[in-house]
């Protein structure tokens, strides 16, 4: 589902949420990687969990994420509605170095089978 109504108030939410430089590694993780656990982007950007779900929290009160649980795991993903504007924003950042470094240590991080998801998938398979 799209937004059919862009208003000024929700705009402004995800503007002020897209204000801060670790929410938006954050959301570039998440927009890239469809969803994401809290301990991977933990892991990903050396950030304390305290930090992290601060910044989590923010973006999921502000409209644009939302969440699905799975055994212990929380993970969290974009919301349709904001998902066109977030793919503006991450077009006009597209060779931001630093979201660049970001999405390769979640690369390797996801190549040596680190991260929850691919914790989850492998269980899932061996069941």
């Amino acid at each position: 589902m799209r937004l059919k109504n862009f208003s000024l108030s929700f705009g402004s939410q995800i503007f002020k949420a897209c204000s801060d430089e670790s929410r938006l590694r954050i959301l570039h993780l998440i927009f890239r990687n469809k969803e994401m656990c809290i301990s991977d982007l933990e892991q990903i950007l050396d950030f304390t969990q305290t930090k992290t779900s601060r910044h989590l929290i923010y973006l999921k009160n502000s409209g644009i994420l939302n969440t699905r649980k799975h055994d212990q795991w929380v993970f969290y993903y974009l919301k349709d509605e904001v998902y066109e504007i977030i793919n503006q924003i991450f077009q006009f950042l597209h060779k931001d170095q630093v979201l660049k470094t970001d999405y390769e240590t979640y690369k390797t991080m996801h190549s040596n089978r680190e991260l929850a998801l691919n914790k989850l998938q492998t269980r899932n398979w061996q069941r």
